[in-house]
């Protein structure tokens, strides 16, 4: 019983990995190139990839770190090796 519920689990895991892997070619085959440059380095300006979020208005602030995390996201599925990207998303990296 314990053998097989290992079993199952690793297959999750492995489906949860081939998942992640493979939305990661995604953003890198759509972010790549060109045009992708010019839409990447808006998204960095608008998003604020290279600047302090803060704000003393609490919801102003709030707007602009939702967007940093969309910065982030992408960013990560650019730039991150799998294994690390892997490592996020199963909570052993923040």
């Amino acid at each position: 019983m314990y053998d097989a519920s290992r079993q199952a689990l690793t297959e999750v895991i492995e489906q949860a990995k081939r998942w992640l892997f493979r939305r990661q070619y995604v953003y890198q085959t759509t972010f790549r190139g060109p045009l992708a440059d010019e839409v990447l380095r808006d998204l960095a300006r608008f998003c604020r990839a290279n600047q302090s979020t803060f704000h003393v208005d609490d919801r102003a602030h709030a707007m602009a770190e939702g967007r940093r995390e969309v910065w982030l996201r992408i960013a990560n599925h650019l730039n991150l090796p799998p294994d690390r990207l892997w490592a996020i998303y199963d909570g052993r990296e923040g």
